[in-house]
């Protein structure tokens, strides 16, 4: 039986050529099947969903979520949890997610890997796959991980990680630990491996990204910064046209200043919104245990007792309102960090990120305020 024809109407569409007005959205179960004139004969004959004169953006795509909504994935390593953790930032625009394992035991990382691929499976919305943050970082550029859990990669974690999953598998790890013949084994097997946590110089950097890696885990954070005569892992980064690079736009991890130069830095297209995101993202509690220690989440900013910063208390819609308030770019390109470049960065440019027919029907509504009133999941609405 086909799926009835809705007509999102009266909205502002923030299109691949900015904002637009006069258009509507057709979306027939879970894809985008049109955008029309708003006088297209189909339109009249949809059902109508009124916009209310907002804007209409491409979902958000977070590929960097350890929690939310009271949930640490860590914690939690099941599917009622990554359920919670994507309902808590559905709220916030955020459509596609990769939740995030922090340094973990080997049975906890295939316990969150069986999770992820049952969560796809049964149709959990928002999850995209899993973005295995470590065990294989190094000491000096910890951060707030376990240190006494880090490893080198065996056969058996090789397994794990390259067995066919459904959805995407990011794996970030600290390239001068890992021996570069395992990066490119990865690589080959579908892997998106990206720098992070990691005290290498530049040309180990330029060495791996050769080998395979494709990304950056928060830029600047936890890593080599660039210097005049040695140019670290940032230097890396920022010199190379082909890799992503994930931001955390909170106003803590990163200077407005230092974001400003790494976008300007970077290719068009290659700079992504993260978050970084705690358990109190859309939840009332703002505590959390991590490691053992009680986190305390004060003014936005998720840091333990001696002051290491424990990810944050982020969410995608507050990530672009800072993208346009406090770093100063337009609306539409701190959507498309926040939706189209992600999605390129998993290989699903093809069905997320834009409003284009075709698409997964993913939607943010966002008023004037640039606060989110509505989330759309393929084709599902959602109150914010």
């Amino acid at each position: 039986m086909t799926a009835p024809l809705i007509a999102l109407v009266n909205g502002r569409l923030l299109t691949d050529h900015g904002p637009r007005e006069g258009l509507s959205v057709l979306v027939r179960g879970k894809h985008i099947e049109a955008i029309v004139r708003s006088d297209d004969a189909r339109v009249a004959d949809a059902k109508q969903h009124d916009l209310k004169g907002q804007l209409l953006l491409p979902g958000f795509i977070d590929v960097q979520v350890n929690g939310g909504g009271g949930v640490l994935f860590n914690a939690e390593p099941t599917v009622d949890a990554l359920a919670t953790i994507g309902a808590a930032h559905r709220k916030f625009g955020t459509t596609g997610f990769l939740p995030t394992l922090i340094t973990d035991t080997a049975d906890v990382m295939r316990k969150a890997l069986d999770a992820v691929d049952a969560a796809i499976k049964q149709g959990v919305p928002g999850v995209l796959g899993i973005h295995l943050e470590g065990p294989f970082l190094s000491s000096a550029r910890k951060g707030i991980h376990d240190a006494s859990l880090f490893r080198l990669p065996d056969a058996e974690d090789i397994a794990a990680i390259t067995r066919n999953r459904r959805g995407v598998v990011m794996l970030t790890l600290a390239v001068e630990e890992v021996p570069r013949d395992t990066i490119r084994q990865l690589s080959e097997a579908g892997v998106l491996v990206v720098a992070g946590h990691t005290a290498a110089t530049y040309h180990a950097t330029r060495a791996a990204l050769d080998a395979g890696v494709c990304g950056f885990t928060h830029l600047y954070n936890a890593m080599t910064p660039l210097g005049s005569r040695e140019p670290g892992v940032v230097g890396a980064a920022l010199d190379d046209p082909h890799s992503w690079c994930g931001l955390i736009v909170d106003g803590h991890h990163v200077h407005p200043v230092a974001l400003r130069v790494a976008i300007a830095a970077k290719a068009k297209g290659k700079s992504v919104l993260v978050t970084d995101a705690m358990p109190p993202v859309g939840s009332d509690n703002p505590e959390y245990v991590l490691n053992g220690q009680t986190i305390i989440a004060r003014d936005g900013i998720c840091q333990s007792d001696d002051g290491v910063l424990a990810g944050s208390a982020l969410d995608m819609a507050t990530g672009v309102r800072n993208l346009v308030n406090m770093v100063g770019l337009p609306l539409s390109e701190a959507s498309r960090m926040a939706s189209a470049y992600p999605a390129a960065w998993l290989g699903l440019d093809r069905t997320h990120g834009r409003l284009v027919a075709g698409q997964q029907a993913d939607f943010a509504v966002l008023g004037d305020d640039l606060v989110v009133t509505e989330t759309w999941i393929s084709g599902v609405p959602y109150s914010a």
